[in-house]
């Protein structure tokens, strides 16, 4: 178990807020291959006992890492001219999502939020190896997708597809289709700062 900060996109920290989003998928890098027809090896994969399949060796997410929330912030102007590594723990901040504006400092990017300032952390519960596109329904609405209704129809929309929007503004055109292999990792939400955690 560890303890490790992930970036959140201003959406998905709405979403976490919302208690929508439990899930989330990162691009696994492409590392090596391993293979047990062309009798070559890879020190990157281990076979998987559980379900016999090879998955990466190193993941950046097990279960049990207790993961906080970096997203987009600022603190009073009077610290400007600080970097977030000199600030003191407890300066107040805002955070731009909830669309404050008290404090009227510059907009500090998430990857510069240090530990003390993130409200969010997550507890992860599962981590999967997957194809991007294997992500169902439920995953979909678990990644914080809203369900949209469509009355006159008489049906949903397509969780599925509004996800591969969200996927594509993120990481770019094009990045769905690639299919990428993919870390799913589950989690549960709880609004405090890591540190408060017990």
């Amino acid at each position: 178990m560890a303890d490790r900060p992930i970036l959140f996109s201003a959406p998905m920290v709405q979403a976490l807020l919302a208690g929508r989003k439990t899930q989330t998928r990162r691009i696994i890098k492409p590392r090596g291959h391993a293979s047990l027809f062309d009798g070559s090896w890879t020190d990157d994969y281990v076979l998987d006992p559980g379900n016999a399949s090879w998955r990466a060796k190193e993941l950046r997410f097990c279960i049990g890492d207790r993961l906080y929330v970096r997203e987009h912030w600022r603190t009073w102007s009077t610290s400007d001219h600080l970097p977030p590594s000199q600030l003191k723990v407890g300066t107040a901040v805002d955070y731009i999502v909830d669309g404050a504006d008290v404090l009227h400092g510059k907009h500090r990017q998430a990857m510069h939020m240090p530990r003390w300032a993130s409200r969010l952390t997550l507890l992860v519960t599962d981590v999967r190896v997957e194809r991007l596109q294997d992500c169902s329904e439920a995953d979909a609405l678990a990644e914080g997708v809203e369900r949209i209704v469509f009355p006159e129809r008489g049906d949903w929309g397509w969780p599925q597809r509004k996800y591969r929007k969200i996927w594509e503004n993120i990481n770019g055109a094009g990045s769905w289709e690639a299919n990428p292999w993919v870390v799913a990792v589950s989690f549960d939400v709880l609004n405090q700062n890591i540190d408060e955690v017990p």
